[in-house]
């Protein structure tokens, strides 16, 4: 279990900067350590019996890299891409190591460095809903906007 994983889990409210994205209207982040790249939308390879929302595969300077749309993993309607679609490669923890993955996202929006003070807990659904990819609810308009992106 990553470092994320624990705070979520122990109700500690995780600060630093987020890269912010859209999907069908609402805007989510990813912690900006986790972002390798930003890259507009290229061909992707079709994997043969893959689940439905894993798109294929890039080619991204000589690595293999697997692309899963988000809109497709998190059940909302497909869309068209459009010239503000792009795949976000980013880096994950997955069994003995760490991969790199891409995630076909509508749109980036910005950089926000967001404070533990304006996060929520993680919503009680009531139900049975797989809440262990969502840290926290932040409140945007109090997060402060960082001007440059960092992928190193």
């Amino acid at each position: 279990m990553d470092t994320i994983e624990q705070a979520a889990k122990t109700g500690v409210h995780h600060e630093g900067k987020y890269l912010t994205f859209s999907l069908a209207g609402e805007e989510y982040g990813i912690g900006i350590l986790k972002v390798k790249e930003i890259i507009g939308m290229m061909p992707i390879t079709t994997v043969p019996n893959a689940p439905g929302q894993i798109k294929g595969v890039i080619n991204l300077r000589g690595k293999v890299i697997p692309v899963v749309d988000l809109r497709l993993k998190f059940g909302l309607e497909p869309i068209a891409y459009s010239e503000r679609t792009c795949i976000i490669v980013v880096e994950i923890a997955l069994g003995t190591g760490k991969v790199f993955m891409g995630i076909v996202v509508d749109s980036v929006s910005e950089v926000l460095n967001i404070h533990a003070a304006d996060v929520e807990a993680t919503p009680d659904f009531g139900s049975k809903l797989d809440t262990e990819y969502i840290l926290g609810m932040a409140n945007r308009n109090r997060a402060s906007r960082s001007s440059s992106i960092s992928t190193g």
